[in-house]
């Protein structure tokens, strides 16, 4: 099957894509206001700030208060963004969230930078590699987790649009921006790339590590078929079951632990409604530690080689 090129124009920080997303919502939805924990600029929400001075709201390091203020917020019609690290906007105020807003379904949007190992030098405390798991286990919370910049900005867009709580998930480091003329929509994969031996499917920052590993598959003569799922949940199984029956074997790839995130998510599809071959590219059940994104993608697994690896690996398995 023909291999589908794709190329970027930049390379670009998703946070910046939440940046630019937010700040064009303060200027079409009155409705939407903004709360921080404390880092402005790291979520890059300084311009929505400087037009709205009466729509954002500095909380300060007050991170259970701000999902709290965020719930009573939308009592009133508003349609609250809080942004702060994800490993702060996740497990330090997981109760906040379960009572006050899952449980409450409140149209809050916890919108979180920061995530996994490529937060890089700040190690091991603030890399959270969970924060999927810990979501999408809460009823009636859609998460997302974006690939580029211009997703990210799309994203931004609909969960505003969207009735009910979303945790949106973003990053630090610059990769590349290549999703400008492909649609988004919430629930829906998007099918980047065809192929008929392995299904590759990726999210956040894996992505086009994906579509790299198949231009490297391509060479070996292995067709692989590349799946951009942004949405963790709800995960769009109509998409991820019509290209396993097609391949006959499945690679999910995440920067997140396998316990609990995306992989985890396929694995019970598949287990379910048709059982697949299946490997992980994500951590395996540990903590992150300091070091340069590049060099903590490479120890961990989360690169382009190890996409490769593991498709070579699964498509053994076939039956």
């Amino acid at each position: 099957m023909e291999l589908k090129e794709y190329t970027f124009t930049e390379k670009i920080d998703t946070r910046s894509g939440f940046g630019v997303g937010l700040a064009e919502l303060g200027e079409k939805n009155p409705n939407v206001v903004a709360l921080c924990a404390d880092l402005t600029g790291s979520l890059k929400m300084n311009a929505f700030k400087d037009a709205n001075p009466e729509r954002f709201f500095q909380i300060g390091i007050a991170e259970a208060n701000m999902m709290g203020i965020a719930a009573g917020m939308t009592i009133g019609g508003k349609i609250p963004f809080t942004g702060t690290f994800a490993n702060f906007s996740t497990g330090r105020v997981y109760d906040q969230i379960r009572q006050s807003i899952a449980y409450s379904h409140k149209n809050v949007k916890i919108c979180a930078s920061h995530a996994g190992v490529t937060l890089g030098e700040d190690g091991a405390t603030h890399q959270i590699l969970e924060d999927l798991g810990l979501m999408k286990m809460l009823p009636g919370i859609t998460v997302i987790n974006t690939c580029d910049f211009e997703q990210t900005r799309k994203a931004t867009h609909a969960i505003a649009a969207h009735n009910g709580p979303v945790y949106l998930r973003f990053g630090r480091p610059a990769v590349p921006n290549f999703t400008s003329d492909l649609p988004f929509e919430i629930g829906k994969g998007i099918v980047l790339q065809e192929g008929t031996d392995v299904t590759l499917v990726a999210t956040g920052h894996l992505v086009w590590e994906a579509l790299e590993a198949a231009k490297i598959l391509h060479e070996q003569g292995i067709s692989a078929e590349v799946i951009n799922i942004h949405t963790i949940k709800p995960l769009d199984d109509a998409l991820i079951l019509q290209s396993a029956k097609k391949t006959g074997a499945v690679v999910s790839c995440e920067e997140h632990n396998y316990l609990g995130g995306l992989g985890e998510s396929i694995a019970g599809v598949l287990a379910t409604q048709h059982p697949t071959p299946q490997e992980f590219v994500a951590t395996q059940d540990t903590f992150g530690e300091s070091g340069t994104p590049a060099q903590l993608m490479e120890k961990y697994g989360l690169n382009t080689a190890a996409i490769v690896q593991k498709s070579q690996a699964v498509i053994a398995r076939k039956a």
